[in-house]
């Protein structure tokens, strides 16, 4: 049965003159330990779209459904708690807080969260020693490279166990062989985690460490030819 569904996303914008339609029916699924890349062009709406499945942005019609809930019914406190108990984001920026060690910027969604416990310091310490960071702890954003940042940003998205992992573009500020390192990572923890993955990306590159691909193109999401289909059968 499909965890996370998506359908028929639509989002408008009003403009002076008529309405800029991003997206036109948007649609897809997945089941626990399934992954999807994303591929458009800058501006085709890719992280719109990711936005909305990430329910940072609400859509002018359609539905998404993660877990059996409709998070766009919940109040804003309740849909608060329910990105950050039930999604993790990897965007192309770290957004590492400069003044906090690398293990601190891992625990800052356990103080959005309610606090942080001896078993989440345990996660964090464990996911940082899987993304190769274990001799950096106590290091600021400042003192580690550009694709160590990035592994510790995606040690921060897991910290929580979240159903979904959400990706935009996180090799993109990266150089080849840390980009190719994030990647198998990314790919990696997925299935280690078993947890969904939805990753936009105008990469190739990247979207090849992934079975199920789609392309966003005019508005509309279609599977690349030879992946499988966007549902789960």
């Amino acid at each position: 049965m499909a965890e996370l569904v998506v359908e028929d996303i639509v989002k408008e914008y009003p403009t002076r003159t008529e309405r800029l339609v991003v997206l036109k029916g948007c649609s897809f699924s997945l089941s626990a330990g399934q992954a999807l890349a994303i591929l458009g062009p800058s501006g085709s709406g890719k992280s719109t779209l990711l936005h909305i499945v990430g329910t940072l942005d609400r859509p002018t019609s359609g539905s998404v459904r993660l877990g059996g809930v409709d998070p766009f019914g919940l109040a804003e406190a309740s849909l608060a708690r329910f990105r950050s108990e039930r999604i993790g984001f990897v965007f192309q920026d770290h957004y590492l807080l400069p003044q906090c060690t690398v293990l601190e910027n891992v625990l800052v969604p356990a103080l959005a969260a309610g606090g942080v416990t001896p078993a989440i310091v345990e996660r964090a310490q464990t996911l940082l020693a899987r993304v190769g960071l274990s001799e950096r702890l106590d290091h600021l954003p400042s003192e580690i490279s550009g694709g160590e940042r990035q592994r510790a940003a995606l040690a921060r998205a897991l910290v929580m166990r979240p159903m979904l992992l959400l990706a935009d573009e996180p090799t993109g500020n990266l150089d080849r062989a840390a980009a190719a390192a994030v990647a198998r990572l990314l790919v990696d923890l997925q299935r280690e985690e078993s947890l969904m993955l939805v990753l936009v990306t105008h990469s190739l590159e990247l979207a090849s460490h992934f079975p199920r691909r789609a392309e966003l193109e005019g508005g509309r999401l279609q599977p690349l030819a030879g992946a499988p289909s966007l549902s789960p059968p």
